[in-house]
Formats: C-alpha cells, structure tokens, sequence
C-alpha cells in the first residue's frame, strides 16, 4: 500500500508535529470526505506500506527530524516550486527560499527520490507565456543536480476558480502548445526528464513525456525495490498514478493557493484549524459517538520473494 500526506493538504508544511507522532505511534485515522462518519485505521510500519509519499511546497519544518520517517520507510517527495508570487500562492516560501530547501532535502534523501512539481500552470495578466518560460529556464538551470524529474500540468478550470480567481485567463491550444514547447526545450537543454501528469495532449515532439506522477515504476526505481505489473487505476479521469492511501483532510491547508482545488475557500482552513490536536490520529478533531471506525485493507504491491 501507498500512503500519501500531501493530496488533500500540506500536511509536511502545517502539521509536521501530527505526522511525526503518527509514524511514531504506528497508525493513523483518515476521516471519509464523502462520507463522515466513517473513520478508517491504517497502519504505519514498514510492513503494512510499501511507500510514504510526500507533496508539499515547504519542507523546512519537517528536515530536521525527516530522518524519524526516511530511516525506517521507502519514500519519494514531491517539491511543488512554481513562477507564483503571494498574490497567487500568498502562504508559500518565495522561489529563491523554496529552491534552497529542495537541495537541503536533496542531500538527505538523495536525488532519485524528489519530483519537482511546476504545476499548475496558469495564466494570468501578470503570469504570461513568456514569463513562466523565463522563471521555468531559471529554476531548471538550479534544481537540475537535485532532481529526478520534473512534472507540469495545465490548470483545471473547476466551477469555483470563476470566484475564487476571476482573473485567472483561460489557456488555448496555442498556449498549452507554446508552453510545452519552451518547458520540454528547456528541460532537454538541462538534462531534466519532464512529463506530464492528468494533462490531456500529446507533447511527445517536445521531448516530453506522458505518465502518472506517482507510479511503481517510480517509486520502485527511487527505493531499489521491485513491484508487481499491476493496473494503475488513478484518481481521477487522465490520471496514471497507482492506487494510495491519502491521510491527510480537505478545507484545512493554510497555503491560500487560489488555484487550489482542496479548499472550498482559503478562509476554511483557517477556520478548521482551531480542531486540530497533533496529539489525536485524526488530522482534524476526535472520534465521535456515531463514527464507524473501520480497519483498511493493506495490500502489498511489493513482489513476494521466494527461496525455494
């Protein structure tokens, strides 16, 4: 099984505390998002999971202590650094500061383990084509001796971007087209694998590629383990990610990305908060009375060894 802290919030940057006691203590509770009241345990230990992996737009808070978790689990760390200042992303580490922290966590994990995420991508007056292609040439010349990727995508345009970013400018073909271009071009000239990951296109004639962001191959090639031939099933329509496990709880990152899909505004966040214990299994608030607590399945993907 694949845990994943980082889906539905950025746990790593605003709740290092709670999941450092989670992996201590050895399991942890996900609260069904369509369905509230039911509660599922999964287990935290080497053996119930194959992997942990992170995504998060600030690992500063958890480097010094990272080690409780890498010395004991396969893993692999999503770094989200993007051209967006804080009127876009206003509770985000700046570019500069973002890329020092992914060479820190470079040096500790090594790194085959970190995806650099530059996504969404988006249009705006201020964010134009020509600007994402500069900022994209000047991080990639940085972050390409820390990387074992890079992953983009186009921005979604879910219902409540229309009031949660009005001036958020829609993308034509030419766009997508013109931005693969001068990405692909960039990352070949840097020698950075770049794909693309739940975009529709083919951008293949840009040198990249299209591919989940969290697949076994991945994974497996990052950990030096072996995984079996399995389906990946995604999360969503034109995903190609392999199944996880997310722990972690909408309405609750204090990011403030207005392109963020996890949030039902920014303010929500701030508002649930105030129910989070780092000392509970529950990202957010207790167990009540009429909570089903059920246990998950923990199925490896792992190929089983045999010595005959």
């Amino acid at each position: 099984m694949i845990i994943n802290t980082g889906g539905r919030t950025d746990t790593v940057q605003y709740y290092t505390e709670w999941l450092l006691n989670r992996f201590s203590e050895g399991y942890v509770l996900s609260r069904n998002p369509l369905f509230p009241n039911k509660v599922t345990r999964y287990e935290l230990t080497p053996d119930t999971v194959d992997c942990v992996v992170f995504c998060s737009k600030n690992y500063k808070p958890i480097l010094p202590r990272l080690h409780e978790i890498t010395d004991r689990f396969h893993t692999y760390f999503h770094y989200t650094i993007t051209a967006y200042g804080k009127d876009i992303e206003p509770g985000v580490p700046g570019i500069e500061e973002s890329m020092e922290t992914l060479i820190k966590l470079a040096g500790l994990v090594g790194k085959q383990r970190i995806a650099w995420r530059y996504d969404p991508v988006l249009l705006t007056k201020e964010y134009t084509v020509q600007r994402h292609i500069e900022t994209f040439e000047k991080m990639a010349k940085v972050l390409s001796p820390y990387i074992d990727r890079c992953i983009f995508s186009f921005v979604e345009m879910y219902k409540k971007l229309e009031s949660n970013m009005p001036e958020l400018i829609p993308l034509s073909e030419q766009d997508k087209d013109e931005l693969a271009q001068g990405l692909g071009t960039i990352a070949e000239k840097n020698g950075i694998f770049i794909q693309t990951c739940g975009t529709n296109g083919d951008f293949s004639r840009y040198h990249i590629h299209s591919s989940g962001c969290m697949t076994l191959d991945i994974l497996g090639n990052a950990n030096g383990i072996l995984f079996k031939d399995l389906k990946h099933k995604g999360t969503r329509q034109g995903c190609h990610c392999i199944e996880s496990r997310d722990i972690g709880a909408y309405d609750t990152c204090m990011n403030g990305c207005k392109y963020c899909y996890a949030n039902k505004n920014p303010q929500k966040a701030f508002e649930n908060y105030k129910y989070h214990d780092k000392t509970s299994p529950l990202l957010l608030g207790v167990i009540k009375p009429d909570d089903t607590l059920i246990q998950g399945v923990q199925k490896t993907f792992q190929k089983v060894k045999r010595y005959d």
